[in-house]
């Protein structure tokens, strides 16, 4: 077990310092290119088109789910425990520099994700049942229509199946059970008995009850974190502007504050950033297209720009409301690591340190512990989702039973037992998803290309013209 850890942990390493960085930094660049910064020209239209039709009852579609609740079901994958414990990881290593790179990556992020939910509304099918399939295995069969793209499709399904649905339903578990334990003294096993009875509950209903359950779930769950990060910041209103000084100050001379050269210190401030925000907002993992696939909207573009918003609402305001409350309590002013030294400090006590700073120590741990739930909860309801659609395309409709059992076994044992290994291995595969996805997100640039130009058809026109080109 000690030797496959260290295997496993040599593999992430080079993956997530290395290739997926260059990789998925790059993806993110060419996009921005190409669809001429579609995340500036078009994040207000995603905004309008978020805002406009917003619903916490969406009800059922017979064509998939609707535009919002296939956001919601992308931001409930998105926001989970990395926006907290990943944060403050991100920030003890890095510096709070580290927090400047995360928002330099989710820019470009933002680019990458439209392509993946054009893709996945271009390439999404409708069974002879009229159900609606759609994600990376689909657009990677049309980019590659071949034994390569055989063998890139079923890579990423088994990928996606095991870290998504299985080990990390598992680590998400963990997290509410250590925090949930702590907090309010209850045995992990009897909570996570307990999360694993509603999630099969909800796993039952399918994606429209999943979506059903993320459009409240993920509005309520953001408002409580935000306010209660507000309430920190304006107690500490007067640290606020050496706070965000600190960010931009230790984004480029952040060896002051974590030791070391400027280069050393300069490369973990950059590769923390990047690495962590990569996977808060997972821009280019290929797991929300299976979300963005399903909405019933009349182009591509349309569900593109709502992607845009999900990577905006991780980022930009979750991951930052985190960054800032952190920051301002713990490193501002008279913060315990003014300093720099990290004694008793690690990235899974950081976020109730600095909450607990303001609310007290109880209130502080109930108040964390209480979002982590909402937060990995809702991580688990999408990562399922994600999993049964790539479970569909290797087995078939029938399989999905038996995984849905399995995954409600692993939401169980998670809740009781901490095992490294899980962890590391939720995070390889959670990496070797980005591999397929991102070859098959160039080689369809064309489609993308043209669908933020404004030279996509809407969903009928492309219809007809299918119908067309059959009878004749």
């Amino acid at each position: 077990m000690q030797t496959l850890l260290s295997i496993v942990q040599t593999i992430n390493f080079y993956l997530s310092d290395y290739i997926l960085i260059i990789l998925l930094v790059g993806t993110g660049l060419f996009f921005t290119i190409k669809t001429r910064f579609v995340q500036v020209r078009c994040l207000g239209e995603g905004f309008r088109a978020v805002f406009k039709k917003f619903s916490m009852r969406g009800g059922k579609n017979e064509n998939g789910i609707s535009s919002f609740q296939a956001l919601a079901t992308a931001i409930a994958a998105q926001v989970g425990t990395g926006n907290i414990i990943g944060a403050c990881g991100a920030i003890l290593i890095g510096g709070p520099g580290a927090i400047f790179w995360m928002w330099i990556i989710a820019f470009f992020g933002m680019a990458t994700i439209y392509a993946e939910a054009v893709l996945a509304q271009e390439t999404r099918i409708v069974d002879s049942e009229g159900n609606v399939h759609g994600g990376p295995v689909y657009y990677i069969k049309r980019a590659f229509p071949n034994k390569f793209g055989d063998f890139l499709a079923v890579f990423f399904a088994i990928a996606t199946i095991l870290a998504l649905g299985f080990m990390g339903s598992m680590v998400q578990s963990n997290s509410i059970g250590a925090t949930c334990g702590t907090a309010f003294g209850i045995s992990s096993w009897v909570i996570g008995l307990i999360v694993a009875a509603i999630a099969a509950f909800i796993f039952i209903g399918g994606i429209q009850r999943i979506a059903s359950v993320a459009e409240k779930i993920v509005p309520i769950m953001a408002f409580l974190y935000l306010i209660g990060g507000i309430i920190v910041l304006v107690a500490r209103a007067k640290y606020l502007p050496e706070t965000i000084g600190m960010i931009f100050k230790y984004a480029f001379v952040p060896n002051s504050i974590i030791g070391g050269g400027i280069g050393y210190a300069l490369k973990t401030a950059i590769s923390q950033g990047v690495k962590r925000g990569l996977f808060s907002n997972e821009a280019g993992m290929g797991s929300t297209p299976h979300a963005h696939a399903m909405a019933d909207v009349k182009k591509p573009h349309d569900q593109g720009v709502v992607a845009m918003v999900g990577v905006f609402i991780d980022t930009f305001v979750v991951l930052t409301m985190t960054a800032l409350v952190v920051i301002s309590t713990l490193y501002a002013g008279n913060g315990i690591l003014a300093g720099g030294s990290a004694d008793g400090v690690d990235k899974t006590n950081m976020g109730q340190l600095a909450f607990s700073s303001i609310f007290g120590s109880q209130f502080g741990n109930i108040f964390v512990a209480i979002c982590l739930m909402f937060f990995a909860f809702s991580t688990i309801l999408s990562w399922n989702f994600f999993g049964k659609v790539n479970v569909n395309y290797l087995f078939g409709k029938k399989a999905t039973i038996v995984y849905s059992i399995i995954t409600v076994g692993f939401i169980f044992l998670g809740s009781c037992l901490s095992n490294d290994l899980v962890w590391e291995l939720a995070d390889m595969f959670n990496q070797l998803m980005v591999l397929p996805n991102a070859i098959a997100l160039i080689a369809l640039s064309g489609l993308v290309v043209s669908s933020a130009r404004g030279k996509d058809k809407n969903k009928e026109e492309r219809l007809e013209t299918v119908q067309k080109a059959e009878y004749n």
